[in-house]
């Protein structure tokens, strides 16, 4: 028990007194800042590829389309996204011209990732709708694009919500990987403190709790939002 208390002592040596908490509050900025960056980059490209994923494969276009997005999907998500941050940061950009810091490039990487998952979720919400209700917005005089976008895709993300909801999760917990290319996030800020302090128990102990935290967090807000939505529904 002494030995713990020593511990603990250190920790708070240098996350108070030595300012540690203002690297752990920059870590966790890092953190959420990638994590929902990268969500909303991924859930608009997720949602073009889904989209053109159902379109009828009648014409060339379409089928290229088809093509090009499904070797995005495989590329994505065949490969760790460790593998894509260092392809990215020390790779491609040195190769193009563009300097980026480790964070930029970990949003647009997460973002890039998000989008191959997002798409097959959002394909899969947009399959469950009832196919009623393209025919019925066709058939007010609706294009293929106004009624995906004002009928289909509205109900296709009530559907997909928790799933969502399970991808942000897994972004939060996967920036973990962006200290690869020397980005500080919350993995990043507590390895310093153990670095200096000699000592890592407890602050890991302290980065899985702040990790648990966020993710009830998540998992309630998403809850919240599930519960408003079923009570919209009760109300039309």
């Amino acid at each position: 028990m002494g030995n713990f208390s020593a511990k603990v002592n250190k920790f708070n040596d240098i996350f108070v007194n030595q300012n540690g908490y203002v690297t752990v509050l920059n870590g966790l900025k890092n953190t959420l800042l990638i994590a929902v960056i990268g969500l909303l980059i991924g859930f608009v490209i997720g949602t073009l590829i889904a989209t053109v994923r159902v379109l009828p494969k009648y014409k060339r276009l379409p089928r290229v389309l088809n093509g090009i997005c499904s070797f995005y999907v495989a590329l994505f998500r065949g490969t760790p996204i460790v593998a894509q941050l260092l392809v990215f940061y020390y790779v491609l950009f040195p190769l193009i011209g563009v300097r980026m810091t480790g964070v930029q490039v970990a949003l647009l990487v997460f973002g890039l990732n998000s989008g191959a998952y997002v798409s097959e979720i959002m394909r899969s919400g947009i399959q469950s709708v009832d196919p009623g209700q393209m025919e019925g917005g066709r058939s007010v005089g609706l294009s293929f694009k106004t009624t995906m976008l004002m009928i289909v895709i509205p109900q296709a993300i009530k559907n997909i919500l928790p799933t969502l909801g399970n991808e942000f999760i897994s972004l939060i917990k996967e920036t973990s990987v962006v200290s690869f290319v020397g980005a500080l996030d919350l993995y990043m800020a507590f390895n310093y403190i153990g670095s200096n302090s000699y000592e890592f128990m407890v602050p890991y102990l302290v980065m899985a709790i702040i990790y648990i935290i966020l993710v009830l967090l998540i998992s309630l807000g998403i809850k919240l939002m599930e519960r408003s939505l079923k009570k919209s529904d009760r109300r039309n």
